[in-house]
């Protein structure tokens, strides 16, 4: 299987001006989901290519970014290669209900990446 990106997101501090912002600079559709637990999760639909979603940052005090996820075979085989390759795990794979696992990861160069299986139809 070849790993092309899959999946864009961002944590950021103000979830509200972030989406008047994107919604106003660009034409994507934001979809709010809620996610359970008082989490709600908005999608991004951008028609044409790779689509993504934003959300309130997990993390208080860290700053506001965009993470971008690849498609693997087999996530909790990918983290564990990455791992042995030098890799942190800051995230350990995480079911996402109906939709798939993911992980996050920080290379050895202190680059984060989101690696993502999708749930099996």
């Amino acid at each position: 299987m070849a790993n092309p990106f899959v999946h864009v997101e961002l944590a950021t501090t103000d979830l509200d001006k972030a989406k008047s912002f994107y919604r106003s600079l660009f034409d994507w559709q934001l979809q709010d989901m809620d996610m359970g637990g008082g989490v709600s999760y908005t999608m991004i639909g951008v028609g044409e290519g790779t689509g993504g979603g934003m959300m309130k940052h997990p993390m208080p005090g860290a700053p506001s970014g965009w993470l971008a996820y690849v498609l693997v075979d087999d996530v909790t085989a990918a983290t564990n290669k990455a791992k042995s390759l030098g890799a942190t795990v800051m995230r350990e794979v995480t079911e996402v209900p109906n939709a798939g696992s993911f992980s996050i990861i920080v290379d050895p160069t202190g680059a984060m990446l989101g690696l993502w299986q999708p749930k099996a139809k």
